[in-house]
Parts: C-alpha cells; sequence; structure tokens
C-alpha cells in the first residue's frame, strides 16, 4: 500500500485488546505450522525479514557504553516492563511479516547485546523455531549492534564474520560491524547474507555521506573477493543504509543498480528500486517517507543459474496498520514507536520491516 496516501482510521495508540488479539491470532497461525518450508504457488519460500527494532537495549547500566538514557533511573525510565513489551511488539511484528512464511532468516539492527536476542528468540513464540543468533558487540559508542536470527532446518549455517568499518580519514569515529554469514538453502544453493546499518544522517547528511560511502566501500570489496571465486555468486545484501537507493554511497561505491531486466554475474542489483519509485518508504521525518531500509542481490539471484531466486516485487515493506500512528504533525501515517519524544507509547520502531522472498525453481 502508499503510506503517504493513507487516511487515519485509528486512534494514537493501539488498544490493548486489540494488541492482545493480535498476539492470539499469530500464535494460532504458528500452531497449524510445519517445520518444513512453506510455499507460494507450489514453489518453497525461503522469507528474508529485516528489521530497524530502535532502541532494543535490556536495563542495566553498562559503564562502557552510552545507554544511561535506558535505564529505570534514566530520562527514558526504562525497565523490565517496558523491555518486556517492547520484546512482544517486536515479536508480533516480525511473525506478522512472515505470515505463512516464517521467516528462514532475520536481520536486526539497534540490539544492544546477546542477552535481548535470546529474550527474542527463546522468550516469544520464536522459540519454537529454534533459532540461532549470529551476534557481537561492536564499537559502536551507543552499544547498538547488527545481528542475524536463522531457522536451523531452513538454513545450514557454513561460515560467519563481523567485518569492522574504519574510518582512515577520522580515527576516532565508530559504527556497526557488518555481519556476514554464508549457508546452504538446500542441497547444493549457497546463499551470501549481509547485515548493515550504516552511518547516520546526524550532522548533516552531505557532512555524513563520506562515512556511508566508505562503509559502502568496505562492503563492496568483501562482496568483489566473492565474485572473483563465483561470479554467480547468490548474495543478499540488507540493512539501514541512511541513504536511499539514487544516493551515492549505494549507487555508487556499493554498485548496487537498477538495471535488473537483464541481470548480469558479477553484478548487485538494488530491487527496493521500484518500492521507491511507488513513494513508498520505511520510516519517516518531517512527513518524508524514506526507503533506508533496503535488500540488494546479486545477478546470480535473479534468475542467472538454477535454484533460489527472487525478483523485484518479491521485495516489499511491511506496513501494516497495527505498526502505523497518524502523523498529527504532518500528514497520514507515522510508524508506531515506542517513545514519542520522553513520552512512553508502548509500540514498535521508528522503522517498518522489510520482506524479501526467494523462490526455489
Amino acid at each position: 500500500m502508499d503510506l503517504p496516501d493513507k487516511i487515519p482510521r485509528f486512534p494514537n495508540r493501539v488498544p490493548a485488546c486489540a494488541v492482545i488479539i493480535l498476539g492470539l491470532l499469530i500464535l494460532l497461525l504458528q500452531a497449524g505450522r510445519t517445520e518444513t518450508p512453506e510455499t507460494r504457488e507450489g514453489r518453497p519460500v525461503f522469507r528474508i525479514v529485516f528489521y530497524n527494532v530502535e532502541n532494543l537495549f535490556d536495563t542495566v547500566n553498562d559503564p562502557m557504553k552510552n545507554d544511561d538514557a535506558f535505564t529505570p533511573e534514566g530520562a527514558r525510565r526504562w525497565n523490565k516492563f517496558r523491555l518486556q513489551e517492547k520484546i512482544n511488539n517486536l515479536y508480533r511484528a516480525i511473525a506478522a511479516a512472515g505470515g505463512w512464511h516464517t521467516p528462514a532468516i532475520i536481520g536486526l539492527c539497534e540490539v544492544e547485546n546477546i542477552y535481548v536476542l535470546e529474550r527474542l528468540a527463546y522468550d516469544t513464540g520464536f522459540n519454537r523455531f529454534d533459532y540461532r543468533i549470529i551476534h557481537r558487540n561492536s564499537g559502536d559508542p551507543r552499544g547498538i549492534d547488527v545481528a542475524f536470527l536463522f531457522r536451523p532446518d531452513m538454513f545450514d549455517l557454513l561460515k560467519s564474520r563481523f567485518i569492522p568499518v574504519r574510518f582512515p580519514f577520522d580515527t576516532l569515529a565508530a559504527t556497526r560491524d557488518i555481519v556476514y554469514i554464508k549457508g546452504l538453502t538446500g542441497p547444493a544453493d549457497t546463499l551470501h547474507l549481509f547485515a548493515n546499518h550504516w552511518p547516520s544522517r546526524w550532522g548533516g547528511q552531505a557532512e555524513t555521506a563520506p562515512y556511508r560511502n566508505h562503509a559502502a566501500s568496505v562492503l563492496r570489496s568483501v562482496i568483489d573477493s566473492l565474485f572473483l571465486v563465483s561470479p554467480a555468486a547468490k548474495i543478499v545484501v540488507m540493512g539501514d543504509f541512511n541513504d536511499e537507493p539514487h544516493d551515492e554511497s549505494l549507487k555508487r561505491f556499493l554498485g548496487a543498480g537498477f538495471d535488473y531486466d537483464a541481470p548480469e554475474p558479477g553484478r548487485l542489483y538494488n530491487i527496493s528500486w521500484e518500492i521507491k519509485k511507488q513513494g513508498q518508504g520505511s520510516s519517516k521525518y518531517q512527513g518524508i517517507w524514506y526507503l533506508f531500509d533496503q535488500f540488494i542481490v546479486s545477478g546470480g539471484l535473479m534468475g542467472l543459474v538454477p535454484g533460489m531466486n527472487t525478483t523485484p516485487e518479491a521485495f516489499r515493506v511491511f506496513d501494516e496498520e497495527f505498526l502505523l500512528v497518524p502523523d498529527d504533525a504532518w500528514f497520514g501515517y507515522k510508524p508506531f514507536r515506542s517513545y514519542e519524544g520522553f513520552r512512553y507509547t508502548g509500540g514498535y520502531s521508528d522503522h517498518l520491516p522489510i520482506i524479501l522472498d526467494l523462490f526455489a525453481n
């Protein structure tokens, strides 16, 4: 659906009873599922969800991180009840994004540590899928990291790696690692996945662009090493890039193009572009929707070789109504966040989840 054209249909705060009913429906749907990959039109579906979960902190003050606001005594009055509500909400959002196709892979950013990831994976309805966690603490000064959850029955992990992003032009700056995993989605189908959270625009878009451009260059160098071995390698790049598909970090430095009508080996394609052209986005700032959250794939995933493949139509922003509230300051809707300023509202995130489906030929 086209987010900017939405007409308000519900109050600022989703009623508690509605949230409870939604959770029960998700549990009922999951209760009838099997542990085998679901299908669409007779083809097995391998669903990937990426979600910037916005400040998923534990409640303990870490003296090595700038997390003081997210403690019981901090400015956000962050406590165990609010953390539990946040965990439950994120589970509902991701499970609903999965629908009948429970995500094989979940990419996450803005998570503080392994503790909150374990809460999400093992203390919610996700526990029946035995998700495994790939995470390590990065050098980000706030302590927010990037991570993967994956279903071992659908993805046989072969390798994981944490790629640091350091800036030769600013040795004091620190940001999140790029997380890489490699695994098998079938008997002989190898998939490479990268999860990203590039430096923000805080301080100005132009002023901070060199940091995102450098992150893109670091990622591209790793991908080039994969293409050197196998030009038809199947690669999925996901993340909150803090840039849009047409910005130079993605288009020039990463080399993610839009000419995917005739895909070629050794190239990357930003299949999020079609959604952007329609005016949709995954986050909203001062009345404007931005598509910072994207999926980028290699030519090898666009029909060049048999096995898992995808199309631009297989990407979408998950913008269901329960994740949105009216935007009273501007127009239409905006993401339903945990806080409005310092006022706790009990929502989800300032970003919407994004979905990519791969199909087995």
